[in-house]
């Protein structure tokens, strides 16, 4: 137990420090998190106590409907721990910096792999836990549980969490030892495969469009067997969910159920303990070695790169071109971005196959109406998805210079040319996605031309909106320091990126709300529109124009500004 606090401390202590030493801006910063933070407790909070509470009113079907609720929340919490901590384990175990220096200690390899394993569910489910706080309080108010749901809850948590942090180091682990040394980072690519794989299953799994769809079901008897039959009696979210199901409906005398379960929970999560730290005494030490190993490359494949991008850069300028294929070849050289790629594709199909089944011939509006409805609130749809992509690509692309910034600083290509070149080579690939993604779903939706127009021309403005705000607010908040480049989003300018994306998006679609509708209503033949409308209409979309030329220009200016003064 000595051994397993002396593994612990630095975290502690360098937690400790952070603390101590935290500046002004950085007070203000972690109070603006914790902010935003509670904000999104709340919210989370309230819808699912409004869910809750409505599931309560419904007659007869209202138990099954929560009990299913929840078991889709467990098994959705466990299917990203299993990959997140997948992920993680990747460098906990095999990529710190510490260990080499505890492999060549006396400190028993057990001991090393309980202390990574600590670190490993600490780091993937503090989150989850987090704000999946809200959810578990939510049940316990609305059901008017006993003190012992909560109790339960916190004694099953722990053993929930130890078994999707055993299986995915474990697979992890397996994945090393396969994989030549040369290749470890292709491991990121397979497990961005996988978890494609696992989310489609999961969502096939669940099936929730039955479940709000009872005509899909020959009977009513087969609808209450499918709401009621659990997902799998063989998954930890099932056990988990039987450990609280009988403590939240009041079943008297059900209480050993749940305490069964909850021994369920805890003999497996020992067991998976047990295979975990069999397996690493196994597998490890042979597949640490082999990631320390360099990595080769084929000439051939290199110059077919070289040329290609030369070829392409060619109508640019010199300065310009030699970053463009700077920026290029270190994409394509880091499978943790490129191997995004996979699940950016993943999200156009996902987000397509649901506008494809929308059951628009049951509603009571109407097709039409519904269609050119969905197609005008899909412009902040896809609005959002922008935003989201841009958070993970656009918005790193300055702070992906790390050390390089001091060259280009020192460099005869100044910082505003530095700065568009960014703007430019960002904005490309964000268009062409926000264009597929318009223009496929007014397809399937079989919108009028003027909501066809309307929705290409718009998403092409919001698209110089987002990258500018991207590429403006990565000058303004750099993380040059950052070793992975998934950390430089999670930071604190990404989440003002992410509240700038919105509101611009928001002010956006508010903007042409009122103008599209009278133009909706002409081109149906309702009603014609007068001079003063016509007046209003031209002044807003002005408007709009006038609001991305700001999204561009105001943040790509101060991000010159910052970034001319930034000094360490």
């Amino acid at each position: 137990m000595k051994e397993f606090g002396l593994l612990f401390s630095p975290h502690w202590l360098a937690l400790k420090n952070r603390v101590r030493r935290l500046r002004r801006d950085a007070i203000f910063k972690a109070v603006t998190l914790l902010g935003l933070g509670a904000l999104f407790w709340i919210g989370t909070f309230h819808v699912v106590y409004r869910v809750l509470v409505y599931f309560q009113g419904v007659p007869e079907i209202g138990g099954y409907l929560t009990a299913k609720l929840l078991s889709m929340f467990f098994l959705t919490f466990f299917t990203i721990l299993l990959f997140s901590n997948a992920i993680i384990s990747l460098s906990t175990y095999y990529l710190s910096e510490d260990l080499p220096f505890l492999l060549s200690s006396p400190i028993p390899l057990g001991r090393v792999y309980g202390a990574k394993l600590g670190e490993t569910v600490v780091s993937s489910s503090w989150m989850v836990v987090l704000f999946g706080l809200p959810v578990f309080m939510a049940y316990g108010i609305v059901h008017q549980a006993s003190l012992l749901y909560y109790l339960q809850l916190a004694a099953a948590l722990p053993f929930f969490l130890i078994i999707p942090a055993v299986m995915g180091s474990a697979f992890t682990m397996i994945l090393v030892k396969a994989f030549p040394a040369r290749r470890i980072k292709d491991i990121l690519l397979l497990l961005s495969l996988a978890l494609l794989l696992c989310l489609y299953f999961l969502f096939r799994f669940l099936q929730p469009e039955k479940l709000v769809d009872p005509e899909s079901f020959n009977s009513l008897v087969e609808y209450f067997a499918r709401l009621g039959a659990p997902s799998t009696a063989l998954l930890p979210s099932q056990w988990a969910t039987e450990a609280l199901l009988p403590l939240l409906q009041g079943r008297v005398g059900e209480e050993g159920e749940a305490f069964f379960y909850l021994g369920v929970l805890a003999s497996n999560s020992t067991v998976a303990l047990i295979f975990g730290h069999w397996l690493f005494s196994k597998l490890y030490l042979e597949g640490w070695n082999r990631s320390q190993e360099g990595q080769q490359s084929s000439r051939i494949s290199a110059r077919i790169l070289e040329g290609s991008l030369s070829f392409m850069a060619r109508p640019l300028s010199l300065p310009h071109r030699a970053l463009l294929v700077k920026d290029i070849k270190t994409f394509l050289r880091d499978r943790t971005q490129w191997s995004q790629l996979f699940l950016l594709a993943a999200l156009v199909v996902v987000y397509l196959y649901n506008y494809s089944v929308l059951p628009l011939h049951k509603s009571p509006l109407g097709s039409f109406y519904l269609q050119n409805l969905l197609s005008f609130l899909n412009l902040a749809l896809a609005g959002f998805v922008m935003a989201a992509v841009g958070a993970r690509f656009v918005f790193p692309a300055v702070s992906m210079e790390r050390g390089c910034i001091w060259i280009i600083r020192s460099s005869p290509l100044d910082l505003g040319s530095f700065l568009w070149a960014k703007f430019w080579m960002s904005l490309f690939p964000l268009l062409l996605l926000a264009e597929t993604l318009i223009v496929l779903t007014n397809i399937l939706l079989h919108v009028t031309p003027l909501m066809m127009v309307l929705g290409v021309v718009t998403i092409f403005l919001v698209s110089f909106g987002i990258t500018g705000l991207g590429v403006g607010l990565g000058a303004v908040y750099p993380r040059f320091q950052v070793e992975n480049v998934s950390q430089i989003a999670t930071g604190f300018g990404g989440i003002v990126y992410m509240m700038y994306c919105l509101l611009f998006v928001g002010a956006v679609v508010v903007l042409e709300a009122w103008p599209v509708y009278l133009l909706f209503l002409a081109r149906i033949g309702r009603r014609a529109i007068t001079a003063p409308e016509w007046l209003g209409i031209g002044l807003s979309f002005v408007g709009i124009l006038i609001l991305n030329a700001l999204a561009v220009w105001v943040p790509m200016r101060i991000g010159w500004q910052k970034l001319s003064s930034y000094e360490a």
